[in-house]
């Protein structure tokens, strides 16, 4: 069974600039994320990818993607790609995060977000650990965040 929020990206993802009104809708659900101006290009159930142009409104002092730019794309790609996932029993909330800077952010960076477990209904709280992976636009990976997701059922 499809979740909303993944029937919605279904419907609006095929319309022109579907991605970017899809984007739009999820910051306004969670109004920080528009600082950093995501467009989501990708959801499905275990997977969401977004990317971010290279603005200066996201860079740091010497020019490059700041790394709390690169900390907000990762949590919008975990928390997307949970809320898509997530059975219908179940609630989430982030709980942590752990970050690597791998080299100097440059240009477009491209998200990717994934489970490390199994997504499940449950009866009792769990740890969900999601990887996110940041990509320059050469492909090389220039960030990484292991997110822990705390799932719990809904009462």
């Amino acid at each position: 069974m499809q979740t909303p929020l993944l029937a919605l990206y279904g419907k609006i993802s095929r319309w022109p600039f579907g991605h970017w009104f899809f984007s739009k809708a999820v910051c306004l659900k969670a109004p920080y994320f528009g600082s950093i101006s995501p467009v989501i290009t990708r959801l499905e159930v275990g997977r969401c990818e977004a990317v971010i142009k290279d603005r200066r409104a996201v860079h740091n002092h010497i020019g490059t993607v700041h790394a709390i730019a690169l900390c907000n794309l990762a949590e919008l790609c975990a928390g997307v790609m949970t809320d898509a996932s997530l059975p219908k029993d179940m609630r989430w909330i982030p709980k942590g995060m752990t970050v690597s800077y791998l080299k100097r952010a440059k240009g477009r960076m491209h998200a990717i977000a994934t489970p490390m477990i199994p997504i499940i209904s449950s009866d009792t709280g769990y740890d969900l650990p999601v990887n996110v992976d940041v990509l320059d636009s050469a492909g090389d990976k220039v960030f990484h965040a292991e997110i822990r997701m705390w799932m719990s059922p809904r009462k």
